[in-house]
């Protein structure tokens, strides 16, 4: 057998063009000792796990399979137990005459091979495929078919499942709601519904603020899985004429997992909510939201001052509270005292000091508020201005010496302060408090490994034009495994940075009509949300139709 000699990865990577040199550099110096450099560059975002296994294709010589829709062959379960397949990371593909082919996310494993050759006695011949794609495969073809199928015999023998089996750990019920959970996880869910129809029930997934059908259940097992994710997040499961809320706090494959449930009565019996809160993911870095360099300067600026009141804005999951933690986060030193006040506290954050809202006992926003004023803080973060009451109690505060940062439910950055007006709080209060508004949406980034430049087409050269700019191609994905066909992968935010100025603070005071205070933001060069949007499309990183989904064009 003739020796080749084998380049290294990194600099194979260098020379296919996918990382720079000083990339490289830093990787190799800031890696933990035994982690792999691979592993290494996926984390610092580098290249993405497809651009790696093709490298690896090349470097190793070993073929890569995409497992997207692949045809297994069941009896080959047997073979390669669920518990080996999950730790090695291996999924068995065929076997012909005397040879098993498998895929593995690290081909160059020879323990786990001589491993297997040696409990099948078969010879290993070794394909690659995705981490993400070998997890997603183990949990379809592995788990979730095993319970389903011993649920539905169980089911059989009668339809009265007794509360223990609900809370038997190893009961095919409970097996199935963890493995619900454990793939929203992996495939990055925002949201799992479980929606009861006449017939079924489906369990659909949000992912990248998309819904799709996961999967369709039998309508039967409908009450066993509410049951048991009602004693999970401890809500009386004897009562199904009322929206519930509760939480549950799990650890999946070692990390923690914090999930929200909401539960709402329907026709077809109850429908379930989950929303996912991944802790692990929480602490954004202020320069990791995406924000572009201008946007990024004034922000910086608003959320240093010592005092004023600054407003985040945008609807329901447009990634608000991840950049409040951003900016709570740059600002967490010893040397500030930041009190929040939150309807409920999301993510729980050291150093901080962090109120829960209870309306039951009558512990509202504008109560909790006037409370931490005696508090001696520096800053104070509202999760949410509802009413006129907690904008006036935040307004004050922040005209005595605080720092106020919150959050209001507007459409962009003009419109809040008209809708602070129409709440019924004092032009004169909003003009002397705000120091800036922050508007946000999340649009989805195209997927890195089918994306393709195509030229524009004649209604996006329009769009363009209108705003002032020019675009000649743009980025779309294709669909591939990696994004589930979808040619997005991943989100990120779009902003619109309005900063307060004498001139603005006057127009306020004035009540001046919205298209003056418009002009004037122009002035400032503020960069709206459609124009930071198409910026960005013109980096290649999302599509002109998702920009559109999330604003409207003037």
């Amino acid at each position: 057998m003739k020796q080749t000699t084998r380049k290294r990865l990194g600099d194979l990577l260098v020379e296919a063009g996918l990382i720079t040199e000083q990339q490289l550099e830093q990787t190799l110096r800031e890696k933990s000792d035994g982690q792999k450099l691979g592993d290494a560059l996926l984390q610092q975002g580098y290249v993405t796990e497809t651009q790696l296994i093709e490298v690896l294709e090349f470097q190793l010589g070993i073929p890569h399979v995409s497992l997207y829709r692949y045809p297994f062959d069941p009896k080959l379960k047997n073979l390669v137990p669920k518990e080996v397949a999950k730790r090695q990371l291996i999924m068995p593909l065929k076997k012909e005459g005397d040879k098993l082919f498998v895929t593995m996310a690290d081909p160059m494993d020879f323990f786990a091979i001589d491993d297997l050759r040696l409990s099948t006695g078969f010879q290993v011949e070794t394909a690659i495929s995705s981490k993400d794609d070998i997890l997603r495969a183990i949990t379809k073809y592995y788990e979730i078919d095993e319970s389903l199928e011993e649920m539905l015999s169980d089911m059989s023998s009668g339809p009265n499942i007794e509360e223990e089996e609900v809370k038997d750990q190893d009961s095919p019920i409970v097996r199935l709601v963890n493995q619900v959970l454990q793939n929203a996880v992996q495939q990055k869910a925002s949201d799992i519904h479980i929606d009861p129809q006449e017939t079924k029930v489906l369990v659909r997934y949000r992912v990248d603020g998309v819904l799709r059908t996961e999967r369709t259940l039998p309508k039967h097992m409908q009450s066993v899985l509410i049951a048991r994710i009602k004693i999970m997040s401890n809500l009386d499961i004897t009562e199904h004429r009322i929206p519930q809320d509760g939480r549950i706090k799990l650890n999946l494959d070692f990390h923690p997992i914090d999930l929200r449930i909401s539960t709402l009565p329907t026709v077809y019996g109850e429908k379930v909510v989950m929303r996912i809160l991944d802790l692990s993911s929480a602490l954004n870095d202020i320069e990791k939201l995406g924000f572009n360099k201008l946007n990024l300067k004034r922000f910086s600026q608003i959320i240093e001052k010592p005092t004023g009141i600054v407003l985040i804005t945008g609807p329901t999951g447009s990634g608000k509270s991840s950049t409040l933690y951003a900016a709570l986060n740059k600002r967490n030193s010893e040397e500030v005292n930041i009190i929040t006040i939150e309807d409920p506290v999301e993510y729980q954050l050291e150093g901080i000091n962090q109120i829960q809202v209870n309306s039951n006992i009558g512990m509202t926003f504008a109560k909790g508020l006037r409370a931490i004023l005696r508090q001696d803080p520096n800053i104070i973060m509202v999760g949410e201005i509802r009413d006129k009451e907690t904008a006036e109690v935040a307004i004050r505060a922040s005209l005595t010496g605080h720092l106020v940062l919150s959050t209001l439910h507007t459409n962009d950055s003009i419109g809040t302060i008209t809708r602070l007006i129409d709440m019924g709080v004092e032009p004169f209060l909003v003009a002397s408090s705000l120091t800036g508004i922050v508007a946000q949406r999340l649009v989805r980034k195209v997927c890195r490994d089918c994306s393709s430049p195509e030229p524009a087409t004649k209604r996006e050269q329009e769009i363009f034009q209108k705003r002032g700019l020019t675009i000649d191609t743009v980025v779309r994905g294709k669909g591939c495994p990696t994004c589930n066909m979808t040619g997005y992968k991943g989100r990120m935010a779009i902003h619109e940075v309005l900063v307060m100025n004498d001139e603005l603070r006057k127009n306020i005071l004035n009540a001046e009509s919205f298209a003056n205070i418009r002009d004037l933001a122009l002035k400032h060069k503020t960069i709206f949300l459609i124009d930071d949007g198409l910026l960005k499309v013109k980096q290649g990183l999302t599509t002109t139709e998702e920009i559109l989904r999330v604003v409207l064009p003037e």
